[in-house]
Parts: C-alpha cells; structure tokens; sequence
C-alpha cells in the first residue's frame, strides 16, 4: 500500500519519547514504522496509538545491522517511502568511570553508535533513492556539559557519537537533499527514570523544572521538517547548558 503522506521511521518507539514522537508525527499526517527491542510492548505502543492503519512495528535490536534493513524494507513495503528518521534508541545509566567494565562499554556502543551508525546507513539508501529525507537524532545535553553528580562517562561518550555523527552526515550528504540534525534532551519525565523522584531534578534547569516528553516531540518535528537547517544540534533543556556555563 503507499499513501502521499510522508514516512517516519523511529526507533526506541515503545515508550517515552521515541512513542510521543510517533504520535506527534501521527497527529500531522504521517504514516509510522514503529521500532523497538520488546514485541509486547511494541504491539502496546502500536495499540495505544490506535492509528487506523498508518502505523506499523518492527521488532528488533538496532545494534543489529538487519534491524535497520528490515525497518526500511517495512517502511516501503507498506507504506511506499521512507522520508524521516527519528533515531531516538538509545540508553544512559550513571557508574563511576572506574567502575564501568568492558560488557556494559560494549553495550552502549553496540546501542548508542552501531545502532544509530546502521539504521541511518539503511535509511540513507533508500532516501538517496527517493531525492532525499530527513534525520534527526536524540542525543543528550550532558555531552555540552557534565556535571559531578551524573557520573555516566560510558554512556556519555557514546551518545555523544550520535552528535558528531550528525555534523559529519550533514555535509556528506547535503548534495543528495539529505539533512540531519539532533535534539538534546536534558532532565525529561520518561519511563526510563523508573520510580525516582525525577522532578527532584528540576533545579539543573533555568527554568526549575523538568521537560515533558511533548516538548521533545515538538524539537523533533521542526528539526525533521526545516528545510534549511542541517548539522544543528537544539538543546531542549529548561536552560541546563547556559545555566550551568
């Protein structure tokens, strides 16, 4: 089946932001192939959005050079395109950088960059194809600024990729009408907090609170839609970075 609405292909769907964004992106029009590590839960998030139609799932890890190819293969199968990438998986947790060990290192590249570095590689065939697209990635704040507190060298770093990714795709691929660019989030209400207090974390920010995961959705579709904006990075994040500099 294709439709004249543009495709969006996110990963980390089936929760937090990458499940927000596919209903923003819903809400405009767009068709959405829905990517997570978790079947169950995928076909939760693929219930909840209750999209008659314009949302479909592939279940896989993005660390695995497949996973992409299949999110891609599904995107033009079902709904004949593949315009925009959110690649929003990704995980961050806080060890000392001394305790960190070689398995958790090699999780977060496996994660953070090979998962990114891939599904981009799969989706930039196909909208080389097409004339061109639109990536964005979801990236952190703390690779702009640290902080004591949040001891996370291991997943910093590796997130961090996803930024100098962005830059160097940026000009790579600009003759082919691809443009890339990047959110980054600061302290945001997500499922990946579990049970902590999160909005005891809200005095980092400038404006005393924590972000909502609406208001990331609302940074990934201006950057996904900008025609004029390549390689930017847009910090969301109540003011952390220039009130901490």
């Amino acid at each position: 089946m294709t439709t004249n609405a543009n495709t969006v292909l996110i990963t980390g769907g089936s929760s937090g932001i990458g499940l927000d964004a596919a209903r923003g992106f819903l809400e405009r029009g767009s068709n959405v192939v829905l990517n997570g590590r978790d079947e169950g839960k995928l076909a939760d998030a693929v219930k909840y959005l209750g999209a008659n139609g314009k949302v479909t799932a592939v279940a896989g890890d993005v660390g695995d050079k497949k996973t992409g190819e299949k999110l891609v293969a599904k995107a033009v199968e079902k709904f004949g395109s593949a315009d925009i990438l959110v690649n929003n998986a990704g995980i961050f947790g806080l060890k000392p950088f001394l305790e960190s060990t070689e398995e958790e290192l090699d999780q977060y590249v496996r994660t953070n960059l090979k998962g990114t570095f891939f599904v981009t590689q799969s989706a930039v065939r196909q909208m080389k194809k097409q004339g061109g697209g639109s990536i964005v990635n979801v990236g952190t704040v703390q690779f702009m600024h640290t902080m004591a507190t949040i001891p996370a060298s291991a997943a910093v770093a590796t997130k961090a990729t996803m930024h100098t990714l962005t830059t160097s795709l940026a000009s790579e691929l600009a003759a082919d009408n691809i443009r890339i660019n990047t959110v980054a989030p600061g302290i945001v209400r997500t499922p990946i907090y579990g049970d902590a207090d999160v909005d005891s974390f809200g005095g980092i920010a400038l404006m005393n609170r924590v972000g909502e995961v609406e208001e990331i959705t609302d940074a990934i579709i201006y950057l996904a839609t900008a025609e004029f904006t390549t390689g930017a990075t847009l910090a969301v994040d109540g003011g952390y970075v220039p009130g901490r500099a």
